[in-house]
């Protein structure tokens, strides 16, 4: 038997604080310059593993990365742990109800992002060379799963990117994120789905159907019963006034503990399990967005570094990289999601400036092809090359996602807040703390204006929408909209919280500024522009306490004008 010694907690110790430390110090660096933490995470384990300086300082790297089995043990049981909630936290983000709703285009877009990327990638891994393969005897099974690999996009990428760029609240990024959760779901389905399969001693056609049938029943269950207890579950939990979020976080560990065996001893890999637990529990509307944050900040800030830093410490990337593979998946992974999203998107009725927007929003691999690449990897399905490959691949398309995504952006015509907003359209002290009243005392005075619907029509619409996906921003800021048949332009309105308004923020922070926006039907282009200036305009201090501090309603508009002409809120 056994037992770890103090040198193993020592060592241990030491891994932990130089990993760490520096994966988190590069990770922000990285965030500075609006890139993934992730390539920063993975630079620190090449820099550290046998890449770099176990090729040009042997002796420091076997002092602190020694060469036994239970020292190694320990870092590898942590990074997986890392790995299990990540799918778990990605889960989390999965707002499935609301993306079924969203189902006609964004199922359009994800079942094309995923039938286009397979059949584009599939041929050419078919043919790859026999020394780029483990076995060649295996060489379909291997082609099928590189073409899985090049369907799935990075929902955490995107979601960060649509962030940065203001425009996760908006109907063009609720679209983006319902059609990457069911390309997630499929994506995801179908790899662990081809993984069992090839983990098999042998081809057991019986084996193999009781396996496919077992997931998918377990999926369908946990997405239609499942997700109504766990929603219940979560409610109970918040109803008792159990401590928050620390008794939901204990729960949603314990389930994805509990669906990871499920799915383990179906024959597929627990990561699933973690992933659809995490989709049923982010189903749930008890859980608020401060404990989602909790989550993913405890996910991300510790497990996460530690598992891509791991990667790096395992595998030699000079000595597996070759060109070729590299150039091939890159190119093949990127345009093939591309293409697949922008095919699917031509066949939605949605405005042709949102198109190039979403089909580039499903191009990044991120942490997600690497995952899959990890687990092929150790299964011995791909070679180390290949796995380099997946892995610069996965870096390359997340790296230049934001650019390229701010590119679409900019490119549209410009829109002036100004010529959609007035004077009598201004609540300069909403009474209500409740943000169902708010919106409504913002509906009441939209009714008051000429060519509008009447208050309850708005009402709904702004109500439906808000339900879907709640509209509350950082540093107290709500945008609730619609899109209405009736209106030809789009029309703003805004209601001042000195007291504030809870609203489920994902800073925690309750609402003080409220600006509800009304478009067409075919407003994406507007609303994206309109909701992007004026969470820009609401990031800085300054402007904040200015309106705040406004005495009355003359007052207010005076600031609005001011804020929202175009010299002001360009400047960075």
């Amino acid at each position: 038997m056994h037992y770890l010694n103090e040198n193993n907690i020592f060592i241990f110790l030491v891994q932990i604080v130089i990993l760490l430390g520096l994966a988190r110090g590069l990770g922000e660096l990285f965030q500075k310059w609006k890139q993934p933490p992730l390539t920063a995470e993975l630079l620190v384990g090449i820099l550290l593993g046998p890449t770099m300086m176990g090729r040009f300082m042997p002796f420091w790297h076997q002092a602190i990365f020694p060469n036994d089995v239970i020292q190694q043990n320990m870092l590898e049981t942590v990074a997986w742990i890392g790995v299990l909630f990540l799918l778990l936290e990605t889960g989390l983000e999965i707002d499935f109800a609301s993306a079924w709703r969203q189902r006609g285009d964004a199922l359009k877009i994800a079942l094309s992002d995923i039938i286009m990327p397979m059949v584009i990638a599939f041929i050419p891994f078919f043919f790859l060379p026999d020394h780029y393969l483990v076995n060649s005897h295996q060489r379909l099974i291997f082609a099928i799963f590189m073409a899985t690999v090049m369907t799935i996009s990075a929902m955490p990428i995107a979601a960060r990117a649509l962030h940065d760029l203001r425009l996760s609240k908006t109907d063009l990024g609720f679209l983006i994120m319902s059609a990457l959760s069911i390309n997630d779901i499929i994506g995801w389905l179908i790899f662990t789905l081809v993984l069992g399969v090839f983990t098999q001693a042998s081809l057991d056609v019986l084996k193999v159907v009781m396996i496919a049938g077992s997931t998918l029943a377990f999926t369908a269950v946990c997405l239609s019963f499942g997700r109504k207890t766990v929603d219940k579950i979560i409610t109970g939990i918040k109803s008792a006034q159990m401590p928050q979020p620390g008794a939901s976080l204990t729960f949603i560990c314990l389930l994805g503990a509990l669906c990871g065996a499920i799915t383990q001893k179906i024959g597929i890999h627990a990561l699933f399990g973690f992933f659809i637990a995490g989709i049923m529990a982010g189903g749930s509307r008890a859980l608020s967005e401060n404990a989602r944050q909790v989550i993913s900040q405890m996910v991300y800030a510790i497990f996460v570094p530690l598992f891509f830093v791991n990667i790096g410490l395992k595998v030699d990337f000079l000595k597996n990289f070759d060109i070729y593979l590299v150039s091939l998946t890159s190119v093949i992974g990127i345009s093939g999601r591309f293409f697949g999203a922008w095919f699917g998107v031509n066949l939605t009725k949605l405005p042709k400036t949102n198109r190039l927007s979403i089909a580039i929003a499903h191009t990044p691999g991120g942490a997600m092809e690497i995952v899959v690449g990890l687990l092929a990897l150790e299964h011995n399905l791909i070679t180390e090359p290949i796995f380099v490959a997946i892995v610069f691949g996965a870096i390359i398309s997340s790296v230049i996602l934001g650019p390229w995504l701010n590119y679409s952006i900019k490119s549209r015509k410009e829109v002036s807040i100004l010529e959609y907003f007035f004077a009598r359209g201004i609540v300069g002290a909403i009474k209500h703390n409740d943000k169902n009243k708010a919106i409504m005392d913002l509906c009441a005075l939209a009714d008051t204006q000429e060519d509008l619907p009447d208050s309850e029509t708005i009402y709904e619409a702004v109500m439906k929408r808000e339900n879907e996906m709640g509209t509350g921003m950082e540093e107290g800021l709500a945008v609730p909209h619609a899109r209405l048949s009736a209106i030809r332009r789009p029309v703003i309105f805004f209601g001042r919280s000195v007291d504030g308004i809870d609203w489920n923020t994902p800073d925690g922070k309750l609402v003080r500024f409220i600006f509800l926006i009304l478009t067409s039907p075919d407003g994406y282009d507007s609303q994206v522009q309109i909701l992007s200036l004026i969470a820009k305009a609401i990031s800085k201090k300054q402007i904040r306490d200015s309106i705040l501090k406004a005495a009355d309603t003359h007052e207010i508009w005076s600031l609005l004008q001011d804020i929202f002409a175009s010299k002001h809120i360009t400047k960075k």
